[in-house]
């Protein structure tokens, strides 16, 4: 069993944001939680593996939405 992460209750807005003017906010914060994660981690050297690797995943998949986001937007 994993453990909830900080950041993950702000990347799980993102991921499920439906509002296309919503969506940069939430993806704006979830990358800054994220980042503030990783600088911590940074400076204790804290952290697991699996946190590590969700992390990967999880920026993967912002990047993947914004990019959505942003064909969407070229759209209209």
């Amino acid at each position: 069993m994993r453990a909830d992460y900080v950041w993950e209750e702000s990347y799980k807005a993102a991921i499920l944001e439906t509002d296309d003017k919503v969506l940069p906010h939430r993806l704006h914060t979830a990358k800054g939680a994220i980042d503030k994660r990783l600088q911590e981690m940074q400076m204790d050297h804290g952290g697991t593996p699996e946190e590590r690797q969700a992390i990967t995943d999880a920026l993967a998949g912002l990047n993947i939405l914004r990019r959505e986001l942003e064909t969407r937007i070229q759209r209209t």
